[in-house]
């Protein structure tokens, strides 16, 4: 466990550097292309007695469908539906989806339906977050997982057999107006704040289209003076994205999840000098119980002693010293020469940060 650690850490060595070229595209995004959340309540049907039986949702879902045909169910009456079940559907439309395209769907379960492994989704719309149909869903599910109940109780299951999803399951029936082609300005705004790549994508930019065409307007986002029309600004949008710049270092991280013990350390990671021991006690405690019988005739009786042996044990680790400037490399040679668990390590960062010899910023997930 603590080699395959020290080899993923070494690893990382290997693959930082200190500045490498990254295209503008793989930098941010511009502002107002993104994807848009739909969501939808439908029924799925065709299901081998897996579905919500008696839940009121998929009850009133098959009782909508079938009234678009004519039909009802009179009042009072509990169709059963083992072979159905209610389901919310979503989907992601993404920037300047026209009608007609089609879209990815993934259709989970809303009540108590063991699985939709065989379902056909029945014709469901999908909304926006403003209320409005901006999709019409439907299709045969495709579900990964699988569930089976044995008639003793027992059960089996394998990945989640209650969600799934259908391949251009959805139909676009409206588009969203981005606003692409109004306004004077573009904003590309990066994924994360950095004012040193903020400032050298408006450099780029300039010396492709001229100075004075990029500004930044603060270290997350550079405001473009953009060419009018969609073809324009189309293409100069494929042209700003296929830049190259020299990215610049990211900022020293420690990433800590405190759940799974898992510690990420990037090379921008320096530590000063530092002392560091480590040592581990192990208390170990033996029960052997012995039986203790009664003399003869003392109408006493038979009874179990315990007698419990204490051992304490301390493994201690020589103090080792950190040489100023240690890089990532020196980190992962100091990891082995201790020879501790990620859980421990964390441990030891946390207090070469309160010594003040990490310089790095700790973040604990």
């Amino acid at each position: 466990m603590m080699r395959l650690f020290a080899l993923f850490l070494a690893t990382l060595v290997a693959i930082a550097a200190p500045a490498h070229a990254e295209r503008v595209k793989d930098l941010g995004q511009f502002q107002g292309l993104r994807a848009n959340q739909l969501t939808g309540y439908g029924v799925v049907v065709g299901l081998a007695g897996t579905g919500d039986d008696s839940l009121i949702y998929a009850t009133q879902g098959v009782q909508g469908a079938v009234s678009r045909f004519g039909m009802t169910i009179p009042p009072g009456v509990n169709p059963s539906l083992k072979n159905a079940a209610a389901v919310m559907v979503t989907a992601e439309l993404p920037p300047f989806a026209k009608p007609g395209q089609r879209l990815d769907i993934t259709v989970s379960a809303l009540g108590k339906a063991k699985s939709l492994r065989g379902g056909t989704l029945v014709m469901a719309p999908l909304y926006g977050a403003d209320g409005r149909i901006y999709a019409m869903a439907q299709g045969n599910l495709v579900v990964g997982g699988l569930g089976v109940d044995a008639a003793d109780g027992s059960k089996l299951s394998i990945n989640i057999p209650s969600a799934g999803r259908i391949e251009s399951g959805a139909t676009v029936e409206r588009a969203v107006d981005t606003g692409f082609t109004a306004g004077e300005h573009l904003n590309f705004n990066l994924h994360q704040f950095d004012a040193t790549n903020a400032g050298r994508i408006a450099d780029a930019i300039d010396r492709s289209f001229g100075t004075g065409t990029a500004f930044v307007l603060d270290g997350a986002t550079v405001q473009i003076r953009a060419a009018q029309g969609g073809d324009a600004r189309t293409r100069m949008i494929a042209l700003i994205e296929a830049l190259d710049i020299e990215a610049a270092q990211p900022r020293a991280r420690i990433i800590v999840n405190a759940r799974t013990g898992t510690v990420v350390i990037n090379g921008a990671v320096r530590v000063g000098p530092a002392a560091v021991t480590h040592g581990k006690l192990t208390v170990r405690v033996d029960e052997t119980p012995a039986v203790v019988q009664p003399a003869p005739f003392s109408r006493g009786e038979t009874t179990v002693e315990q007698a419990s042996d204490i051992k304490v044990e301390e493994a201690g680790t020589p103090a080792f010293l950190i040489g100023g400037g240690a890089k990532l490399s020196d980190i992962v040679d100091a990891i082995n020469r201790i020879g501790v668990p990620p859980g421990d390590l964390v441990a030891i960062l946390e207090a070469l940060d309160q010594a003040g010899a990490l310089t790095a910023e700790l973040v604990i997930i």
